[in-house]
């Protein structure tokens, strides 16, 4: 599944919730349901700076895609790092450095979070487009 169908799949069980505590119950239900990271990656090296929250998140690469794993140890942050790992894992570097985020407007997070929350956001995907940029560096 490309990058733009897992964003409409996405969008789309978002679209039926009006209220924003049901959307809010959304996301951290993501977040529980998510894998999570293996405990040894729960590291300082690999946590998200800019997050209040704590959020680890790790990659590998493997037969020429990204591999995201993620979590934190808040409710709508680890919904928010699930949502972006199931959106950008198992893509190409290119792929994941040339997509446009768009769930991220279309489900209403961007006007719905606190300034820190989306500024954890960001810096979320900024690591996580900083992974891939590494791989393509080191496989050209």
């Amino acid at each position: 599944m490309t990058i733009k169908e897992k964003q409409d799949e996405l969008v789309s069980e978002f679209e039926f919730l009006e209220d924003w505590l049901d959307k809010y119950q959304q996301i951290i239900d993501k977040g529980m349901s998510g894998a999570g990271i293996d405990p040894k990656f729960k590291t300082d090296e690999n946590l998200i700076e800019g997050c209040q929250s704590k959020v680890w998140v790790t990659a590998e690469y493997r037969d020429g895609k990204v591999y995201y794993q993620g979590e934190s140890n808040t409710d709508i942050a680890g919904g928010i790092v699930v949502m972006l790992v199931d959106v950008l894992s198992g893509q190409t570097p290119d792929d994941i450095l040339n997509s446009e985020l768009y769930f991220i407007d279309k489900i209403g997070l961007k006007e719905h979070l606190s300034p820190t929350r989306s500024n954890g956001m960001l810096a979320m995907v900024k690591q996580m487009r900083l992974y891939a940029m590494a791989f393509k560096q080191m496989n050209q």
